[in-house]
């Protein structure tokens, strides 16, 4: 597996990333069928806007779509997709487990559920510079039954998030900071996400996907709540339902990539982030991310990087999904 292309989830979400989209026939057919699905979800990406849950994972879904898309649209596709939290479902499109549709609307419901069940009191912190034991300790210690925290994200080694009440979060910080951590970062979340806390939004989750078809996957997707590559659709659909309760496996994600032979990441928009993690642990991988590459540089990396593909103007049609 050559090419890997990574999705980014919520958290990542910045002002204007739907109307910084590459220029691309691709991109446009994108909007206008997010558009049609759901009203407006084309061009709500203000600042504003996107404080939403629900706006933010939309907004995430259709950006990481129209990248795939786009690029698709210039012979580019990858060998295996990986999305991170909430990007785990513009990689379930990519891997074709949902249709766009499927996957629009599934992610509004799946911010609805979120924010209804937790709709104030609650947020999500990176603490960055502890170990992952010694940042488990630290969270266990701040922890009480009435304000609670738990580790939700496991990015890299040195990097986790954690989801908690406002509470537990604000003493995090001087816990964690005593304790030898560079620096804690509060995120643009405001449910705690990946923790026992959202145990019934997975089951609802799941009752929602239950109806979708299972279709044979037309690109390998490694799942973020198991950090396994899965080839089965019913997987994906398990791994999209359990993962908003699930801790977030990303640094074995990131791992099981370089191990499968993954020589380019690509990372579609919005943002860098799990391009950084993926340079960090893959050093001698090629990373890029679309949010400062061009479309056609990116696209031509990838043909390159992936024997045997042709651009579409010698081979042509049906390249996007």
């Amino acid at each position: 597996m050559n090419v890997a292309f990574l999705y980014p989830g919520q958290g990542t979400q910045r002002p204007g990333m739907l109307h910084d989209l590459p220029v691309h026939p691709a991109v446009t057919a994108t909007l206008a069928e997010a558009e049609h699905v759901l009203p407006g979800s084309s061009r709500r990406d203000t600042a504003r806007e996107l404080t939403s849950t629900v706006t933010a994972q939309v907004a995430l879904c259709v950006a990481g779509v129209a990248a795939t898309r786009a690029l698709a649209g210039e012979g580019a596709v990858p060998d295996a997709v990986a999305g991170h939290s909430a990007g785990a479902f513009p990689a379930a499109v990519a891997a074709g487990a949902l249709t766009f549709a499927e996957a629009l609307v599934a992610v509004r419901r799946r911010g609805e559920l979120m924010r209804d069940a937790y709709p104030r009191g609650y947020g999500m912190a990176a603490v960055l510079g502890l170990s992952v034991p010694m940042a488990r300790r630290v969270v266990a210690s701040i922890s009480t039954a009435g304000d609670p925290a738990y580790v939700a994200v496991v990015d890299t080694d040195q990097q986790v998030v954690v989801a908690g009440t406002v509470r537990a979060l604000e003493r995090l910080t001087s816990a964690a900071a005593e304790a030898g951590a560079r620096r804690v970062q509060r995120l643009e979340v405001g449910v705690p996400s990946h923790c026992p806390l959202l145990d019934r939004v997975a089951g609802a989750m799941a009752d929602h996907l239950a109806a979708i078809p299972r279709r044979r996957l037309t690109v390998p997707y490694v799942g973020d709540a198991t950090g396994r590559l899965l080839r089965d659709a019913g997987a994906v659909l398990d791994d999209l339902a359990d993962g908003v309760a699930a801790t977030v496996r990303w640094r074995d994600v990131t791992a099981l990539l370089g191990e499968l032979g993954t020589t380019l990441f690509v990372q579609t928009p919005p943002g860098d982030v799990l391009a950084r993690f993926a340079r960090a642990a893959h050093p001698r991988a090629r990373v890029v991310a679309l949010a400062d590459t061009a479309l056609a540089d990116a696209a031509l990396l990838v043909r390159r990087a992936r024997p045997g593909s042709v651009h579409p103007s010698r081979d042509t049609r049906g390249a996007g999904r």
